[in-house]
């Protein structure tokens, strides 16, 4: 398993280059580092490299791979036909080829974290960084696999309790019809088995998110104000999908203590504006990135005995924060995200008593 470091903020040159620097500073403590980026200019002209769909090696312990979601995709393609063949007798997608398909809008997001699933679970890295878009896309992107999770067994008990659900289920007639007009191997064991692997990789998925040993992101900001209100609204939202934030680095010459009382209770990290090209500076000046993101503040907190949840929030204050509860289903949005809590067997079912906003903590008791 890898650690897998990620940047945010809103100036996409500096978080890049800090994102390298990362990179090479992992790289020369002999850890296998891959660093991905995506499928535009500013990487590769920074490296001055020329990068490929796979990854390659630019330097000791350093590869570098550039998600391309085309070719991401036509890979997808294939393992999906192979799972339709080993289910169907009669593949309807046999005649077409990923060469053909389309990326769709958030199909990018999709393809990239089961990139860095894939490369994570090859056991070939001991760090991923992964240089995204540094905002909310990321975000949502790291928060797929919680929000598809809830989608699953959300909608997968409400088909169970309807009445076409339980028809399918109890009627001796509809599962051989089904079988002979789609030409399905109908057995449980058939369909259990994708769904419990979807399920698997999606609650792989959350338990590395929730665990700052497994992922982590940074924010990068410069002294703009603009660039500072932006992060701070990245760091709340982050907390939102439960990312830990293990610290801000600011692109300024000197250090100023009005920028480290923004972040507080975060640690705060100044570097220079190096030249690109001159890593050694951006590199002396980083701290220790993974020691950094196991003394964060915790995205969450559940306290079984008082039965209450903590949710850190910071960036946003109580006007901004709603809470809604329908049936079991505890739902709390922040800005523009929207998080559904899944709680302990203790608490689930349990009506919410109160809540309150209080030192960026938003405390729901049950």
């Amino acid at each position: 398993m890898s650690l897998i470091l990620t940047f945010l903020g809103q100036g996409g040159v500096a978080r890049t280059k800090i994102a390298i620097a990362a990179a090479k500073l992992l790289a020369s403590q002999g850890k296998r580092v891959l660093l991905a980026g995506l499928a535009e200019p500013v990487l590769p002209i920074l490296l001055d490299h020329t990068l490929t769909p796979d990854p390659q090696e630019i330097a000791p312990n350093l590869q570098v791979v550039q998600f391309q979601s085309s070719v991401l995709l036509e890979r997808n393609w294939e393992e999906v036909k192979k799972l339709e063949a080993q289910y169907l007798r009669t593949p309807i997608f046999k005649d077409v080829y990923g060469q053909e398909l389309v990326v769709l809008p958030g199909m990018d997001s999709a393809l990239a974290l089961n990139a860095i699933r894939e490369y994570d679970a090859s056991g070939k890295y001991d760090a991923i960084i992964y240089d995204g878009t540094g905002d909310s896309f990321t975000l949502r992107m790291l928060g797929m696999p919680e929000s598809l999770s809830w989608y699953m067994r959300r909608f997968r008990q409400l088909f169970v309790n309807s009445d076409l659900g339980k028809t399918i289920a109890e009627s001796p007639f509809i599962q051989p019809l089904i079988s002979s007009f789609f030409n399905v191997n109908w057995t449980a064991d058939n369909f259990a088995g994708p769904t419990n692997q979807v399920n698997n990789f999606l609650e792989q998925g959350k338990a590395a998110l929730a665990d700052p040993h497994r992922i982590a992101a940074f924010l990068v900001s410069t002294a703009d104000p603009l660039e500072v209100a932006s992060s701070r609204y990245l760091w709340g939202s982050a907390q939102q999908i439960g990312l830990t934030i293990g610290g801000v680095i600011l692109v300024s010459p000197e250090p100023n203590i009005n920028l480290v009382e923004e972040f507080t209770p975060l640690p705060v990290s100044f570097v220079p504006d190096a030249p690109t090209g001159q890593w050694q500076p951006l590199i002396d000046a980083l701290p220790n990135l993974g020691e950094q993101a196991l003394q964060a503040p915790k995205p969450i907190e559940i306290d079984i005995h008082n039965r209450q949840v903590r949710l850190f929030l910071p960036g946003f204050d109580k006007k901004q924060v709603k809470l809604t509860q329908y049936g079991p289903e505890v739902t709390v949005e922040a800005g523009d995200q929207r998080r559904n809590l899944f709680l302990p067997p203790a608490l689930t079912g349990r009506q919410v008593t109160g809540a309150k906003f209080q030192n960026n903590y938003l405390i729901i008791s049950f």
